[in-house]
């Protein structure tokens, strides 16, 4: 049936718009129902955005994982929700649901470690925003889409966000089981690098983590690193301090016992420290993580 809008009143004009633009959109998004949701967060003090990311059509709900992700302004603008109904049409991976927290304008303090400051203080939040995870925002996915039990949950973040996501699944292993780290500030120390006794095997907050704590053996970690990231040389090494540090960080998981099935290292030639760059390695880390 074809219709004519003009022949037709206002308020039917409108409706049958918003209907054709609505079946338009699900032509595109076909796999996929996103989510907006406010938490007034007690820990932080804040509202906090949060957006879903939810698979239709899931025929046994419990197989569902979950996918936790810091910045998720950032998923807007690559617009995740393409990305991800590409791998779901594609039949490329199992049923995930996508949480995706937007930051605040205190994103150095929420997204630091939780256990230690760094060396400028940056973090004073850090140990709120994983109380804020673990008591609120888990509770809330669990009662909201009445999922009491998940496959399995995981992590992921860009830059300071990934410090944060792979600070929060060490210190909580038993929550989770993977952890997706894309430009990671893993450079986070608590010395300055100009201080006379700075040393970066001593003084770089999470390769200390890692070094001085237990062995997980279920935990699996995916890095990426673009070849453009930044610049900066800390060590005169002739590698970027944001492929050093990862690598490095990667060798101290390998000195704890995990071996290459755990660890997942992904270096993008002209890969930059950008939405555009991350948006470029996601569908790979989510191919790694859930592919079938």
């Amino acid at each position: 049936m074809i219709f004519d809008l003009n022949a037709l009143n206002h308020n039917t004009q409108v409706y049958l718009s918003f209907l054709i633009f609505e079946n338009m959109l699900r032509e595109k998004i076909a796999n996929i129902v996103v989510e907006n949701h406010i938490l007034s967060s007690v820990f932080l003090k804040r509202e906090v955005k949060v957006d879903c990311y939810l698979p239709v059509n899931v025929a046994i709900p419990s197989d569902m994982s979950l996918l936790l992700i810091n910045d998720g302004q950032d998923l807007v603008k690559m617009e995740f929700e393409k990305i991800i109904d590409n791998l779901y049409e594609q039949n490329e991976i199992t049923p995930l649901l996508c949480v995706g927290m937007h930051c605040s304008e205190d994103r150095r303090h929420e997204y630091g470690t939780a256990k230690i400051l760094d060396y400028k203080g940056r973090g004073s939040k850090a140990a709120l925003y994983t109380q804020f995870v673990m008591e609120e925002l888990l509770p809330f996915i669990s009662d909201k889409y009445m999922l009491p039990a998940f496959r399995e949950k995981s992590f992921a973040g860009f830059s300071l966000g990934a410090l944060s996501a792979l600070d929060i699944v060490w210190n909580n292993p038993a929550d989770f089981s993977k952890v997706g780290a894309f430009s990671g500030s893993f450079w986070w120390r608590d010395k300055a690098q100009e201080e006379q006794d700075f040393d970066e095997e001593k003084h770089r907050i999470m390769h200390r983590q890692v070094k001085e704590g237990p062995h997980y053996a279920w935990l699996k970690f995916f890095f990426e690193v673009g070849t453009q990231d930044e610049t900066a040389d800390r060590n005169n090494n002739g590698i970027i301090d944001a492929i050093d540090d990862t690598i490095s960080l990667i060798e101290e998981l390998r000195k704890k016992g995990y071996s290459d099935t755990d660890i997942e290292y992904l270096e993008l030639k002209d890969g930059k420290h950008n939405v555009p760059t991350w948006a470029r390695a996601f569908p790979d880390f989510l191919k790694w993580g859930w592919g079938k």
